[in-house]
């Protein structure tokens, strides 16, 4: 697939602060910060997870391996994009303060991630994570029974939320800034957990309105929020950045969608098929039924939720869905996701380094696909 450039940046041009920053693309300059950031947020997490198992071998051999098993699979990989935006929320609002307590926050946010990873692998039953092991697939490979395994994995779980809440305890801010934060970050996870729950149930919904619990608010507009309120924002700035990250949240899960479904399993590290197989219930299986004539649904229906889905059958039907015009259609609706993120900029007196990099996170996201 060809690289798509469809947000339109001139629409965030202008305001009390000016335009972008001169002579900078945003692209390039988020993919530079969100690298910056990785390195330093991958660092962070080393040098803590390490202590953190190693202060574990004291209780057992056990304890250790649902421990490195945390460590492991938090390490392992990912872009580190939402430690990334809740950099960009604090500079957003003011590039001269020292990012340190917005980057220790994102090793949270990433904690936070690992978490809910690895709940959703135990709930999905999934055996790969990132290109290597779930964590309970781990974790079935140390106990042995699949009993001790189940608890494990949900420890493992428990354990990388009470570490994420120990780092964000330790944030050197003010008082005052850092309970709004543990206010909001509690808040973030209990949306998370609510459209889980609507997943896991089968009662998601409106689709927009499920991604924006589920995925939007820890993904884009949670970070984003949380590294505002740690720059004391002023009220403007702030709700910019819920207008900007609601909206994009939304797309950023839609790609996931795609790369679950459209994606290469050697380049995401996410199993292809899987959510046809599950019968899960996302914008594709939306935009299908909305797009594909009777037989084509019933030839769709056939796969999804079969899970004795054949690979062939599974690719015959990502082919059908991509001729038939249903990617074309959730790639629109991602675009329009993007360009609206983009609109709530617009007279805005965020930085000008802040600028750039949300209009060059909008365009990234909006093209994860590719």
């Amino acid at each position: 697939m060809t690289t798509r450039k469809t947000i339109d940046t001139d629409k965030a041009d202008g305001g009390v602060v000016g335009t972008r920053a001169p002579g900078q693309d945003p692209v390039e300059a988020f993919e530079q910060l969100l690298e910056r950031v990785r390195r330093d947020v991958d660092a962070r997490l080393a040098g803590y997870l390490d202590a953190r198992v190693a202060e574990t071998a004291r209780h057992g051999a056990d304890v250790e391996a649902m421990a490195s098993a945390v460590r492991d699979l938090t390490l392992r990989g990912g872009k580190r994009i939402r430690p990334a935006l809740l950099v960009v929320g604090f500079l957003a609002a003011d590039d001269t303060q020292s990012p340190e307590a917005a980057l220790d926050a994102g090793v949270a946010l990433e904690l936070l991630q690992t978490y809910l990873l690895v709940h959703d692998d135990w709930m999905d039953g999934d055996d790969m994570r990132r290109g290597g092991p779930s964590v309970p697939a781990m974790m079935r490979k140390h106990h042995g029974t699949s009993q001790q395994a189940d608890a494990a994995s949900i420890l493992a779980g428990d354990y990388a939320s009470a570490l994420a809440m120990d780092v964000l305890s330790r944030l050197d801010t003010q008082s005052d800034r850092l309970l709004k934060v543990l206010g909001l970050f509690a808040q973030i996870e209990q949306d998370v957990i609510c459209g889980q729950q609507l997943d896991v149930s089968g009662q998601v919904g409106e689709v927009e309105s499920y991604y924006a619990l589920k995925t939007g608010s820890y993904t884009v507009r949670g970070p984003l929020v949380l590294g505002a309120t740690l720059a004391a924002a002023q009220p403007q700035i702030m709700a910019a950045l819920e207008e900007y990250g609601a909206p994009l949240g939304i797309a950023f899960q839609m790609q996931d969608d795609l790369l679950g479904t459209f994606g290469d399993t050697k380049r995401t590290g996410k199993p292809v098929g899987e959510d046809l197989r599950r019968g899960k219930h996302t914008i594709i299986s939306h935009e299908a039924r909305k797009i594909l004539s009777s037989a084509e649904i019933r030839k769709f229906e056939r796969v999804f939720g079969n899970a004795n889905a054949t690979a062939q059958a599974i690719r015959d039907v990502t082919q059908m869905l991509e001729d038939k015009g249903v990617l074309k259609a959730v790639v629109k609706r991602i675009d329009q996701l993007a360009n609206q993120a983009v609109s709530a900029l617009v007279d805005v007196p965020i930085s000008d380094y802040g600028r750039t990099w949300l209009l060059g996170a909008a365009s990234i996201i909006a093209a994860r696909l590719d």
